[in-house]
């Protein structure tokens, strides 16, 4: 066994996004621009509703992947393949604008916590032009996996015999919730031609023997094994893992091409009402 050590330790910091909300960002800075094949990820949680009421209103992307897990709170989705997506606490959700979506991200609650995370996956050159794709699952549908002291929630990938409900075969994507009680302990084998990621956003937890505390995201370096061991208050984290692209990353604000000629022509397509070319069935419960 040999233990993957922290290769990069990055706290998240705050910037906002939509029409004001505040969210904690970890990937897409500029201590750690992507981590191949992830562009971005964004930890938003607020019980104040000024902060986030105002959501995400329309907007595009093209050339990548968003992947949106609720924690706490109740969101409406809506896009311009025509899906109508209702996302609450434990749901997930899967996007591929690949070549190009319309879509909002509007708050279905006026007060309590709203709380969860959208990662972006950058999607192979051969696949930024493909039709668009939509998966939606409710928390009910996600398989959990109890451990001795503590549980993990399977969104994606395989872990303990048992398949998460997203499926994203271009990348490969293994994303976990795990919970561990005071002091618990979780191993798991994972080859070191993935690039992974750890992220806590409750307590605090000890990795290959480094401290890792709340929104702090440790990038895995080489190795076959992840060891974790919870703080004296417990953790929760999300550990998540993918398949690297090794392409070009061209990357302006919702568009992730390879080239800048790709770039132009995706704001051009947005500009003359081109972005949208075509229409997806939505799968999921």
């Amino acid at each position: 066994m040999n233990t993957r050590p922290i290769r990069q330790l990055v706290p998240a910091f705050e910037v906002t996004e939509g029409a004001g909300v505040t969210v904690h960002r970890s990937i897409g800075t500029p201590a750690l621009k992507n981590l191949d094949p992830f562009l971005m990820l964004d930890h938003f949680g607020s019980d104040n509703p000024d902060e986030y009421i105002a959501g995400f209103p329309e907007h595009p992307h093209r050339g990548f992947i968003t992947f949106t897990y609720m924690l706490d709170g109740h969101m409406e989705h809506r896009d311009s393949m025509g899906n109508r997506g209702d996302l609450k606490a434990g749901g997930v959700q899967w996007m591929k604008a690949a070549s190009g979506v319309i879509h909002s991200e509007m708050p279905q609650q006026t007060d309590g916590l709203m709380r969860g995370f959208q990662l972006w996956i950058n999607l192979p050159a051969r696949d930024k032009m493909s039709d668009p794709a939509y998966q939606e699952f409710s928390s009910a549908a996600i398989p959990e996996v109890a451990l001795d002291a503590g549980r993990v929630r399977v969104l994606a990938g395989e872990f303990g015999g048992v398949r998460g409900v997203i499926e994203d075969s271009a990348t490969d994507v293994l994303y976990l919730d795990v919970t561990l009680a005071a002091a618990a302990r979780f191993s798991l084998p994972l080859s070191g031609t993935r690039n992974a990621f750890v992220y806590v956003f409750e307590g605090a937890a000890r990795l290959a023997e480094q401290e890792l505390k709340t929104h702090n995201l440790a990038v895995l370096g080489a190795g076959d094994t992840v060891d974790i061991v919870a703080g004296e208050e417990g953790v929760r984290l999300i550990l998540v893992a993918g398949r690297p692209i090794g392409e070009p990353v061209v990357q302006y604000g919702p568009f992730v091409m390879n080239t800048r000629e790709e770039i132009e022509q995706a704001f051009a397509d947005y500009r003359d009402d081109r972005l949208v070319r075509t229409r997806a069935a939505m799968s999921g419960h």
